[in-house]
């Protein structure tokens, strides 16, 4: 006898099993149910819609959107990474894929971005919240499928689920740590011109936290599109479905066309959250400007307003001194 498990084995697949079918699924099953149902609903209209608009109108609006928010170079990548996803013929399931991507990013947002406000506000909240971020994240993305089958059964909605689970961790922790870099004494100077709590947190530790929070949306983001081939494992659709039938039927081509589809969205989506979070310069002086001015009650606008009163000369002597 050398090992403890030939003389008793503890039945722990047995426990699981039996708690999972014979307590957990037949008593919250509603549970479940009511879960499923706000992202199966996102899922579904943003499916449709996407689909439902025509590839050149939404090259159009991607290009011009992606020249708005990163510039000339994003928007020429967009517009190229699109145009190969229409010409490769596999523009229903690029769409299918974004929109799945996109209802988890949604949810992770709705759902991390106020637990990782919670963190950064008690550390006590932190303390407890971090080991089951932990787990998350430690545990194997194919573990994520054997419980959500159990709870949830097949579908996209369950993919969608444990792409949630999986890419959520990033976005609590960044959020976490970037409204807790905020400078005390910002945080102090709001609280010395009569801010409340609420207003310190949304005009001065979320916008200055901001980079950091878009930081945390980006990994998310990353890890969400991550997981859409691994979903496919239980009835997911889009891109992450035809590489899991090409490697099924040792189809290299189709495995390879389904994932370069996956790599150039992945790209174009990582570059505009990363554009999103980098202002210019002026736009941060802007920013600041603004958010100085309503914590001490006034706006630019009153501002110059009460230079060129206070200037004997009027608004045109103010206006020679600026010059």
């Amino acid at each position: 006898m050398d090992r403890l498990s030939d003389i008793y084995v503890l039945p722990v697949d047995d426990w699981i099993e039996s708690f999972v079918k014979d307590w957990l699924v037949p008593n919250f099953r509603p549970a479940f149910q009511a879960i499923q149902w706000p992202i199966d609903q996102v899922l579904t209209g943003l499916d449709a819609f996407l689909l439902t608009i025509p590839p050149f109108l939404f090259m159009a609006v991607a290009v011009l959107l992606a020249w708005r928010i990163g510039g000339r170079g994003i928007s020429l990548f967009t517009l190229a990474a699109l145009v190969l996803l229409d010409l490769m013929g596999i523009w229903d399931d690029s769409m299918t894929t974004l929109a799945m991507v996109l209802t988890s990013v949604v949810f992770c947002a709705v759902v991390g971005v106020p637990l990782g406000i919670l963190a950064a506000r008690s550390d006590r909240f932190q303390t407890g919240l971090r080991p089951v971020l932990d787990i998350m994240q430690t545990i194997p993305a194919f573990v994520y499928l054997v419980p959500i089958v159990m709870l949830f059964g097949v579908g996209m909605v369950p993919g969608i689920i444990a792409t949630i689970i999986f890419a959520m961790p990033p976005l609590i922790r960044l959020t976490n740590l970037g409204i807790r870099q905020v400078p005390e004494e910002m945080v102090e100077a709001g609280y010395a011109f009569g801010a409340t709590r609420r207003q310190v947190l949304f005009e001065v530790q979320v916008p200055i936290a901001m980079k950091t929070i878009m930081a945390g949306l980006n990994q998310t983001l990353m890890l969400s599109l991550s997981m859409v081939v691994i979903a496919a494992l239980i009835g997911a659709e889009g891109l992450g479905l035809l590489v899991f039938t090409g490697i099924g039927r040792l189809d290299v081509g189709a495995a390879a066309l389904g994932g370069i589809g996956i790599v150039l969205i992945a790209i174009v989506l990582d570059r505009l959250t990363q554009a999103l979070g980098e202002p210019s310069l002026g736009e941060e002086k802007r920013s600041f400007r603004g958010l100085a001015m309503r914590l001490v009650g006034g706006s630019p606008a009153a501002d110059k307003a009460d230079e060129s009163a206070a200037d004997p000369a009027g608004p045109a002597g103010a206006a020679a001194k600026r010059n």
